[in-house]
């Protein structure tokens, strides 16, 4: 019996996921991937972007990650994000061998491993498979055959293809082949954090005020939304609490952006479990 189709945000993929992403156009992939570096660089895992040579250069891409305040500049600084372009890892001679690629991603891991971090994580555009004329046959051979790497949990890839380059048949074959599909847009909630921010700026009664707010649902958060959250709590008078509950992933974020300085706003942290 064929199984379901497993669709996820790219917040939600865990070590050891191997996934594809599906996108029409490279600015919900840059999305895509902003999520997944953010949420990648707060578990402490080295990030591995393996980019088009013809895309934007190295300071480009940190800018671009950068932009909702994902610390790619400080992680490139300490050797947590690691920028590679694609024929480094496919075509160093000119020409694509599966084994010898499979052995470049085993030696990432390795030196991942080695300087401490707690996972790797790869994503890459595969629209170097079209620029080299790599047939649909050979490259789901080749994505089937990466599934070992993936037994090792310090592992995991989000593979990008651009509905652009690629046929809907080769897309098909390559969401039966992964495990798993990201969705095209991260699992943002605007206007959901729009409501929390209107309930927690609204006028209270005199005294203290009590506020429970439920983020378990919500898997990223831009940045700016974040500092909104904690400045708006620490605006509310002495003794007031607001209480958020969140996954663990959401309070890494919102400690990381300083929610300790707000002694109102309160972490209760729902460990994740097995299921997604």
């Amino acid at each position: 019996m064929e199984l379901p189709e497993r669709t996820v945000p790219v917040e939600r993929l865990r070590l050891g996921d191997h996934a594809c992403l599906e996108s029409g156009d490279g600015e919900s992939a840059w999305a895509v991937f902003t999520a997944y570096t953010r949420t990648s660089l707060a578990r402490r895992e080295k990030v591995l972007l393996v980019l088009d040579p013809d895309g934007p250069q190295d300071d480009e891409v940190v800018a671009l990650l950068d932009r909702d305040g994902s610390g790619a500049a400080d992680a490139r600084s300490c050797g947590q994000l690691s920028l590679k372009r694609t024929p480094q890892m496919y075509l160093p001679d000119g020409d694509f061998h599966q084994e010898r690629t499979i052995e470049a991603y085993r030696a990432e891991v390795d030196r991942a491993y080695a300087e401490g971090w707690s996972g790797l994580r790869v994503a890459v555009d595969m629209g170097w498979a079209a620029k080299a004329g790599i047939d649909s046959d050979r490259l789901l051979d080749y994505e089937a055959s990466v599934a070992p790497l993936f037994a090792d949990p310090l592992f995991t890839a989000v593979c990008w293809y651009d509905r652009r380059r690629f046929g809907s048949t080769l897309l098909d074959g390559m969401a039966r082949t992964h495990p798993l599909r990201v969705t095209e847009h991260p699992g943002t909630r605007t206007d959901y954090v729009e409501i929390l921010r209107e309930a927690v700026s609204r006028p209270h009664p005199a005294g203290p005020a009590r506020i429970a707010l439920d983020l378990r649902d919500v898997c990223f958060m831009e940045a700016h939304c974040a500092w909104q959250l904690i400045d708006l709590a620490g605006s509310l008078p002495p003794g007031s609490e607001v209480t958020v509950r969140c996954g663990e992933l959401l309070a890494l974020v919102l400690r990381q952006l300083g929610a300790d300085r707000a002694p109102q706003l309160v972490l209760d942290v729902a460990l994740e479990g097995a299921a997604r």
